[in-house]
């Protein structure tokens, strides 16, 4: 019998799926109800902790300001788009790497419930879908603990890409194709998964029923990647972003603007369900003059009171990243939902902003500043600044993971926490 090299592929392909899906694979997680969930999630991250008496709303609940000169108060025009949470503490970390590496894995290990994967890449797994990461000029210093957040498991990081250029090319490759070439294309890879889909099918017969619940959720992800193959396909690229010397400090604002610009673009076009952008990394010697400072950040950050200068350059430089916050969350209010769904794009997103520490001066993993936004599909009540009396992390983690439709009830160590944060959801 001759075996083609199609149908040698494609055995191989299945052989290999068996093997990780039968052979010491992760168990899945089960989705949750299809009511009030996230169609997307956006992680956010600025280094260098805060320094809490300038951070900190007036108020609480549903009633709240930001105090003038704050640093949060550049998000005053999206207040009712957010959720601004205090008193949520990292467990078992403290410090600038440690922060880097556990603020979205939770110091997992591969022997936790999630592989010591981060809440980024755990999600698109479960969901089927390829992560984007958005890097500004976050490479600098190469990959390493103090450099990276995202981990596909716990000695595997997963860069962002720094340049818009690159990443532009990466998501709209095929942009110049005739509208006759897209549908050849997506026809072509349709034709593929459709192919491998069988093979699975056909495996699936031959299984017992815990094997069979795992070969669901991969073809549940296999369609999932049909469908960003078909929207990528279809979407119209947008211009592309000017070249610029990506590790230049001056250009700093720039490549930031332009990565949000092409991350909400991607989501909109619907290449991912998740994507991350961030902003420099722990320890960053960025000096962000364009703010109206001259000392790095990293060094404003360990400002203590008695140096009031240093204090107030630091608070803007925190005002600024709070404006991009808010630029991105703008960004998503101004698109309506794709397809024709209800509302815009932010009232179907989750957004996060995080941090790898809490107080920057004590290098602590205390009260770490945690911004939401966007209504997760009416699974987050927006308009609130909550105090969450030092609960662990990991149930922000959750709450990210229950957002997205996931049933999660703990996120690295079960032993730590368990359930999401309470008082969040509508």
């Amino acid at each position: 019998m001759r075996i083609t090299r199609r149908e040698l592929n494609l055995g191989l392909g299945t052989t290999l799926l068996a093997g990780l899906l039968f052979g010491g694979g992760r168990t899945p997680v089960a989705r949750a109800a299809p009511q009030a969930v996230a169609k997307r999630l956006v992680v956010f991250f600025s280094p260098n902790g805060t320094i809490h008496p300038f951070w900190r709303p007036q108020g609480s609940g549903a009633t709240f300001t930001f105090p003038a000169g704050s640093i949060l108060e550049p998000l005053a025009p999206v207040q009712q788009d957010i959720v601004v949470c205090d008193g949520i503490n990292f467990a078992g970390f403290n410090n600038h790497a440690p922060g880097m590496r556990g603020m979205l894995t939770a110091n997992g290990t591969a022997s936790g419930n999630t592989g010591g994967m981060s809440v980024d890449q755990f999600i698109a797994g479960k969901l089927g879908v390829k992560p984007l990461g958005f890097g500004v000029e976050s490479g600098m210093w190469g990959a390493n603990d103090q450099t990276r957040m995202s981990y596909a498991t716990p000695s595997t990081y997963v860069d962002p890409e720094d340049d818009p250029v690159q990443m532009y090319a990466s998501l709209f490759a095929n942009a110049s194709l005739s509208p006759g070439q897209a549908t050849a294309l997506v026809a072509r890879r349709k034709s593929i998964l459709d192919a491998l889909t069988g093979d699975i099918a056909e495996l699936r017969a031959r299984v017992g029923a815990a094997d069979q619940a795992k070969l669901d959720q991969h073809l549940t992800a296999l369609r999932a990647t049909e469908q960003g193959v078909a929207s990528a396909a279809g979407c119209t690229a947008p211009t592309a972003p000017a070249s610029q010397d990506k590790w230049a400090n001056a250009s700093f604002p720039a490549i930031g603007k332009a990565q949000m610009d092409l991350l909400v673009t991607a989501l909109a076009c619907g290449m991912t369900q998740v994507a991350s952008i961030q902003w420099a990394f722990t320890v960053s010697p960025h000096v962000l003059t364009w703010a109206g400072v001259s000392t790095g950040h990293h060094d404003l950050s360990h400002s203590d009171d008695s140096n009031t200068a240093g204090v107030a350059d630091f608070v803007k430089a925190e005002r600024w990243y709070a404006s991009q916050f808010a630029y991105l969350v703008q960004a998503l209010k101004a698109l309506p939902e794709p397809g024709g769904g209800a509302g815009t794009m932010l009232d179907n997103t989750l957004v996060v902003w995080v941090k790898e520490l809490g107080d920057s001066r004590l290098h602590d993993g205390v009260s770490v500043p945690f911004v939401l936004a966007g209504r997760a599909g009416g699974f987050v009540k927006t308009g609130q600044y909550l105090g969450f009396n030092g609960i662990s992390h990991q149930a922000l983690l959750v709450t990210m993971c229950q957002a997205m439709g996931l049933s999660t009830q703990a996120f690295g160590d079960p032993a730590v926490s368990s359930g999401p944060l309470p008082g969040l959801s509508s």
